[in-house]
């Protein structure tokens, strides 16, 4: 089963500086019957304003990744690590027992979008951890590229996730095609990112999405360059 979810039915933060789809319930967006897919969480589509961002602030017990599209991001956290993340680079924190962490935008004239994504992990009480992964474009060019991964299933070049999930990227050339690997007794969920894609009788355009479940792979095609997130989730 696949259900076409429109990015224009997501749910709207406006704050002025700061700009957001919330995918699922999340701050004053609250939909009882939209908490998460799965163990997936947060899918927050953000754009910030130049020289803005969020102050320190706690986390918990979530796996938690940014997907910089355009523009940087910079992150500080407790932990002791500082970095710059732009597109092309993705960042991953482990909240676990507990970390404390700030992101702003350090342009002072260009908007910075991304994607903020939680996994519920499958373990509380963790320790912290952080990590970041260079996305190699140029040799995957219309493949899907490994992200994350579990730690008790781990894939060449992804990074370790505490959940028996994973998450895929792609960039698809405008008219090929590619099969989603949605699983038997699984849940999945196709977001697209940018661009345009057909499936089947479904057309989705930026920001859109599919839930799926209990589904065979299917094919998509890209109507235009576009990029797309795919996450393999338990039920």
């Amino acid at each position: 089963m696949k259900t076409f979810r429109s990015s224009q039915d997501r749910g709207l933060a406006n704050f002025g500086w700061l700009k957001s789809r919330h995918s699922f319930s999340f701050g004053d967006y609250y939909d009882p019957s939209n908490m998460g897919w799965g163990p997936l969480r947060v899918l927050n589509d953000d754009w910030i304003d130049p020289g803005r961002g969020f102050p320190m602030h706690p986390h918990r017990d979530m796996e938690i990744f940014s997907y910089v599209t355009h523009g940087a991001l910079t992150h500080e956290d407790s932990m002791g690590n500082r970095a710059t993340i732009r597109p092309g680079r993705i960042q991953f924190m482990r909240a676990g027992t507990g970390v404390n962490h700030s992101e702003f935008n350090p342009s002072r004239d260009e908007r910075t979008h991304l994607l903020q994504i939680w996994i519920e992990p499958d373990t509380r009480g963790l320790d912290p951890a952080y990590a970041e992964l260079d996305i190699d474009w140029e040799s995957h060019a219309n493949q899907w590229i490994p992200l994350l991964a579990p730690t008790d299933k781990p894939l060449e070049g992804a990074l370790s996730l505490h959940q028996d999930a994973q998450v895929w990227v792609a960039r698809l050339a405008q008219g090929t095609s590619l099969s989603v690997p949605s699983r038997s007794g699984r849940k999945a969920y196709l977001h697209l990112i940018e661009g345009q894609l057909s499936s089947e009788d479904v057309r989705l355009g930026s920001g859109d999405a599919l839930a799926i479940e209990d589904e065979a792979p299917f094919g998509i095609t890209a109507l235009e360059d576009a990029e797309i997130l795919f996450f393999d989730l338990p039920r």
